[in-house]
């Protein structure tokens, strides 16, 4: 696992260790990556499901401003901070132990907006539209945000879910990626 592309291409990430996690492939991560970016100029990403905080960090490193990483397990925590720190982009980063929902209401009660979303859960957990809905009526979804749910690839999701509308979906194997953009008033 490493990162792809941008000021800290090449740099190694952490896995966390047994079971627990599924870290994105480069695979498929250069896969999306091509899709949604592949660069960016500014702006703040949310990586809920952490995880090892590979794809904030890949964000990061391609042109995101600052990104804000949320898991429930210490481990993950340890080892985002562990890779932000290896990749030279510890400064930009926000890394919270909490549970999603209570990350969502205080990230809400802060006004803080997302330009792009990262939701990789585990596999088992077959929610994440009502998740992207839950983040726009509590208003963390800019206009023109990006929203990227990495799941089973036997799971489908809706195509459009609120403000938001399915742009692409892809499978890799039993991985697959259903990508949202938001639209806004006026937006088609």
């Amino acid at each position: 696992m490493r990162i792809i592309a941008g000021s800290a291409k090449g740099r190694s990430l952490k896995a966390v260790p047994g079971n627990g996690t599924r870290p994105t492939t480069d695979k498929v991560k250069e896969a999306l990556f091509s899709i949604i970016g592949p660069f960016f100029d500014g702006g703040c990403v949310l990586d809920l499901f952490a995880g090892t905080g590979g794809l904030g960090l890949e964000a990061l490193s391609r042109g995101m401003e600052k990104a804000i990483f949320v898991d429930s397990d210490l481990r993950c925590i340890s080892v985002i901070k562990d890779n932000a720190k290896q990749a030279g982009l510890e400064q930009c980063c926000e890394i919270y132990r909490n549970d999603a929902a209570r990350a969502v209401r205080a990230l809400a009660k802060r006004e803080q907006q997302f330009d792009l979303v990262f939701l990789d859960p585990p596999y088992r957990r077959k929610d994440m539209h009502e998740w992207l809905v839950r983040m726009q009526e509590q208003g963390l979804l800019a206009q023109g945000a990006v929203a990227v749910v990495e799941h089973d690839a036997q799971i489908v999701y809706p195509d459009e879910v609120g403000d938001l509308r399915c742009v692409r979906k892809a499978s890799y194997g039993d991985t697959a990626i259903t990508i949202y953009n938001m639209q806004g008033d006026g937006d088609q």
